[in-house]
């Protein structure tokens, strides 16, 4: 079996660039998690998160596989794990946070 090390004595070893270059490419593969990865992540199961959204074990597995869904349900599912979904429209001279307002008309 290979020796295991802890990530704070590699972490240790690393330069500041090297650490902040790292932090930096951790953050950028967290924005693109699929929503299985997410939930696993967040260290809840299919069964716990079925609970919170009153819905079937197997519903929740289907849903992570969706490739296009309703935000609101996206949503429900961000909120199921205890997170709140935020949307940007992304243009070449910046980014504007849309609103998910529920109760727009």
């Amino acid at each position: 079996m290979p020796k295991l090390t802890k990530w704070s004595a590699l972490e240790s070893k690393m330069s500041p660039a090297a650490r902040t270059e790292v932090r930096r490419r951790v953050e950028e593969e967290l924005k693109k998690m699929p929503l299985h990865e997410l939930r696993t992540a967040r260290r809840l199961t299919q069964q716990q998160l079925a609970q919170t959204l009153e819905m079937t074990q197997a519903a929740v597995s289907q849903l992570e596989k969706r490739t296009d869904m309703y935000l609101s349900t996206l949503e429900n599912f961000v909120e199921a794990m205890g997170g709140r979904l935020e949307m940007y429209a992304v243009f070449p001279d910046g980014k504007v946070k849309l609103g998910l307002d529920r109760e727009a008309s």
